[in-house]
């Protein structure tokens, strides 16, 4: 997943929808809220960020699910798989559930948010743990970090 120049295909369950992502993302990370643990009927979800410009859905239409708020959670429209979303106040962004790639064997989360509300036997590799979610004002370090550190 670090390959700058890579390009990765993923999609849904079912096979309905399916994306394309270039690049390495942004950064990775599990989210332990007990929202992504309803939604992915899992401990805590998993997620990639890209910028928009490098994720195009290439077949299906996704649909809104999940809470219907400024962050928008996006599925297949057969087999409801939670695929991506695109988080409010990040309009150039899109978290890309990791665990839809086709190949998501080199994933690992980098940070961990809403340890808060994780399941106590839940546990990652993530490096960097959070109650909520960073500061705005942590994420240029983050990034760098992360990018550093994926070379």
């Amino acid at each position: 997943m670090t390959d700058p120049n890579a390009s990765h295909d993923g999609g849904c369950r079912c096979g309905r929808l399916r994306f394309t992502v270039k690049g390495a993302p942004l950064i990775t990370m599990a989210c332990h809220c007990t929202g992504c643990q309803r939604m992915t009927a899992s401990a805590f979800s998993l997620s990639a960020l890209h910028p928009s410009a490098a994720f195009t859905v290439t077949s299906g239409e996704p649909v809104i699910g999940g809470l219907h708020g400024a962050t928008r959670h996006f599925f297949c429209d057969y087999c409801m798989s939670w695929v991506f979303t695109r988080p409010e106040g990040m309009e150039d962004f899109v978290n890309v559930r990791a665990t839809m790639l086709d190949d998501a064997r080199g994933y690992r989360p980098f940070i961990e948010t809403y340890t808060c509300e994780k399941l106590p036997w839940a546990t990652t590799s993530a490096l960097h743990s959070f109650d909520k979610f960073p500061e705005m004002e942590q994420f240029p370090s983050l990034l760098a970090e992360y990018r550093e550190q994926s070379r």
